[in-house]
């Protein structure tokens, strides 16, 4: 069945539609989570929480894009809303760790992939965020910025800040 058909199907109160869409999609926002978060757990809880939140405000998906494109806005969304909400004290606690510079450890060269994965994991959290939304997934900074609540500026710094250290810890 495709989307089009399950969407409908969902928004009228199918949960096997709504499952399938979750089945179909839950790779994608896990591998999303898990870039922005740098943690499997909660990669894994902010996924739950992205269709959660999916499954309460898909009335408003209007099919303007793609299912898959409003799911994944849903899920920085999610991620950025619980760094946020995180609190100020964390926040100055990894701004402090942050300064002291990446934690990454050079690992035996198994593979570059793995290697990266761990070093975008170990960045801090706003720098981690701004560069898996522009390099990875191809945001703009205007957009960034909208949902980060930041300045262009601001995700531009923190994009060139995230490429050094991630040199850095690769070289």
């Amino acid at each position: 069945m495709q989307v089009s058909e399950l969407v409908p199907r969902a928004r009228a109160g199918d949960r096997g539609a709504f499952q399938r869409l979750y089945e179909d999609h839950v790779g994608r926002v896990y591998a999303l989570c898990l870039r922005l978060t740098g943690d499997p757990e909660d990669a894994m809880e902010r996924t739950q929480d992205t269709f959660v939140r999916a499954w309460r405000k898909l009335d408003t998906f209007r099919g303007e894009a793609a299912f898959s494109t409003w799911l994944h806005r849903l899920a920085v969304n999610v991620v950025l809303a619980e760094h946020r909400s995180s609190g100020r004290r964390e926040r100055r606690t990894d701004l402090a760790a942050a300064e002291a510079g990446p934690r990454v450890q050079p690992a035996p060269r198994a593979g570059l992939a793995v290697d990266l994965e761990r070093a975008i994991a170990a960045l801090p959290p706003g720098a981690r965020a701004v560069f898996v939304l522009y390099d990875v997934e191809g945001y703009r900074h205007e957009e960034i910025a909208e949902m980060a609540g930041i300045a262009a500026g601001t995700s531009k710094a923190q994009l060139h800040r995230a490429r050094r250290l991630l040199r850095e810890a690769l070289s």
